[in-house]
């Protein structure tokens, strides 16, 4: 078997990695996806304890 053989995998290449490609993508969503959102939350509470701190020391 030679590299040509195995990267046209007997016919249904674009099938395959086609395959392989969208399940690289869903992985890497998967991943990047709660990192944003993890991000997002952090700021959110952050602008929260801010805005309640410059309540009480207006108090």
């Amino acid at each position: 078997m030679n590299w040509s053989e195995f990267f046209n995998m007997g016919g249904y290449a674009f099938y395959v990695w086609s395959s392989y490609a969208l399940a690289l993508v869903i992985i890497l969503a998967n991943i990047v996806s709660p990192l944003m959102q993890r991000k997002k939350v952090i700021k959110r509470i952050k602008r929260t304890l801010k805005r309640e701190q410059l309540e009480r020391e207006q108090l």
